[in-house]
């Protein structure tokens, strides 16, 4: 009568019949639930009589084979709940398609003479000062904005330069400054664009926006 040994066959069984060869899975759960029965029946009918597998050695393999295959029922759980919220973000980002959103950026479009944009402050500043730059970097327009409150600070230009003359519409920056009590605040340029259409992948649900820049539904402060 042939024997069977070693207690831990069947678990390497199990084991390796879950991981596949070099980590690679080759097989579902219900295979492997299949393949670990068969082992463990074969094991029961080969075992040596006078030394019998105890019930804490199947006791162990079995609670070794429920507890892979509720990770595997977990994973799947997570799996579906991670695509179930995914699909809920998508369909709350569609709804922006067509509104205007503010984001980070320092960058805006001076049209019919109006350009929007804004600047985040995380904490009040006693002077805020605002430079505007054309196309070729060079300074047009500086704003001193006096004392500011912490928070998000919508402003608008008129297209005016510091000699009053009205610039062409078109492209242009802006930089910020912010100090308390002579040290510098760490504000933040905004500015605002249209949402074109969205997508979603591995890195979440992003923005497609029109001013040729992607940014992801967390990078947006405002919708318009």
């Amino acid at each position: 009568m042939s024997t069977v040994q070693n207690s831990q066959q069947v678990s390497s069984s199990l084991l390796q019949s879950m991981n596949g060869s070099n980590g690679t899975s080759t097989s579902s759960t219900q295979e492997a639930q299949d393949r670990f029965m068969t082992l463990l029946v074969s094991q029961m009918k080969n075992q040596d009589p006078l030394n019998p597998m105890d019930n804490a050695q199947m006791t162990s393999q079995l609670a070794q084979l429920s507890t892979v295959s509720g990770i595997d029922k977990l994973n799947t759980t997570l799996e579906s709940l991670i695509s179930n919220v995914q699909s809920g973000q998508t369909y709350q980002a569609s709804s922006m398609i067509g509104h205007v959103v503010q984001v980070n950026g320092n960058g805006f479009n001076l049209a019919n003479s109006q350009g929007q944009f804004a600047i985040d402050l995380p904490s009040r500043a006693d002077a805020v000062k605002l430079t505007i730059k054309n196309s070729a970097g060079a300074t047009v327009k500086e704003m001193q904005l006096g004392p500011q409150a912490a928070g998000n600070l919508p402003l608008s230009w008129n297209g005016h330069d510091d000699d009053g003359t009205l610039l062409a519409d078109g492209l242009y920056k802006f930089e910020v400054s912010a100090t308390l009590g002579g040290k510098a605040v760490d504000a933040t340029a905004m500015t605002y664009a249209g949402v074109n259409s969205i997508s979603n992948d591995s890195a979440g649900v992003k923005l497609h926006l029109d001013n040729n820049t992607t940014v992801s539904t967390n990078d947006v402060k405002q919708v318009l």
